[in-house]
């Protein structure tokens, strides 16, 4: 049985193993209680980020290298244009550009809004964090301006991969986009096994729940 443990970047996980049709099992991890006082999660990964994977014998960490394991792993799939497609190479840019790019940059943008002292919440690092994030949205918002997806005409993994860094974005960020952007989400957060995620990761649900109330 493959095993997801944590949320946050997890969300992608867990909606590639629905988009898969793949069984899992999801091992919460709560970090604001303290990885600490979880050995057994320190023991899959003593790092103490999430997500991390068990698959048999295979243990993993960092969302994007999970996933790319899984479609290697349980491929092939349409979610992964093959190589000698047109589309892989628009798919593998953006599949690392949502984590990267995007997510990675919004992520020291949001400590720094919340956790540091008043005086250096917008800190040298965080405007320049921004403006990296920024920069890549860029990217995206040319993409969307030539096709519905990051790989084209069809949803594929990359799509997991950008729409949580936006989402990441407006609920953790406050950051606003665009309507092109906000269509984009509309268009993938739609599917039947982004809700299948949503309602398998109960603190990622109240946690977009309260973003939109907010």
């Amino acid at each position: 049985m493959i095993t997801v443990f944590g949320e946050g970047r997890g969300f992608r996980v867990v909606w590639l193993l629905e988009e898969m049709g793949l069984p899992y099992r999801l091992r919460p991890v709560d970090l604001l209680a303290g990885v600490e006082n979880d050995p057994e999660y320190l023991a899959i990964n003593p790092a103490g980020f999430i997500p991390a994977l068990q698959d048999g014998d295979a243990t993993l960490v960092e969302s994007i290298a999970i996933m790319e394991y899984l479609i290697a792993r349980y491929g092939p799939t349409p979610l992964a244009p093959a190589a000698q497609d047109p589309a892989f190479p628009g798919y593998q840019q953006f599949l690392h550009l949502g984590e990267a790019g995007l997510a990675a940059s919004m992520y020291f943008v949001v400590v720094s809004r919340n956790l540091a002292p008043e005086a250096e919440r917008r800190n040298w690092g965080a405007l320049k964090a921004l403006e990296v994030f920024e920069s890549r949205l860029g990217l995206v918002t040319r993409q969307l301006a030539r096709a519905p997806y990051m790989a084209g005409e069809t949803f594929t993994a990359a799509d997991i991969s950008v729409t949580y860094a936006l989402e990441f974005a407006q609920r953790a960020g406050g950051y606003t986009l665009n309507e092109a952007q906000r269509a984009y989400i509309a268009r993938t957060s739609g599917r039947d096994a982004y809700r299948r995620a949503m309602d398998t990761c109960q603190a990622t649900k109240a946690w977009a729940a309260a973003a939109m109330v907010s």
